[in-house]
This record gives structure tokens, C-alpha cells and sequence, in this order.
């Protein structure tokens, strides 16, 4: 019975999800920047030169 609690503190099965949700947390907020950043820049060429073909 006083081995359950050093059991359930020593175990280390659900350590990888949680890794796995904060590696695809941080890999999503850099897309997402991304995406922002880029795409702003790309309606700017894209308006540009729509206006310079008219």
C-alpha cells in the first residue's frame, strides 16, 4: 500500500503526450506567424501588381 504512491510518482507513461502537445503548441504559433506575416506581404505584391496591369 505504501508502494502505490512511489509507483504512481516514479512512473513516467503519459510524460510523452504532454511533450508531444507542447512541441505542436510551439510548431503552431510559428505557423501561425508566419501565415500572418506573409501573408499581409503577399496581398501587398499581389495588389500591387494588379494595379500596375490595369
Amino acid at each position: 500500500m505504501f508502494n502505490l504512491p512511489l509507483c504512481l510518482w516514479n512512473d513516467d507513461s503519459g510524460q510523452d503526450i504532454a511533450e508531444y502537445a507542447v512541441m505542436l503548441a510551439v510548431i503552431l504559433v510559428i505557423v501561425v506567424g508566419t501565415i500572418r506575416l506573409v501573408g499581409s506581404n503577399a496581398n501587398n505584391v499581389f495588389s500591387s501588381v494588379a494595379s500596375s496591369v490595369q
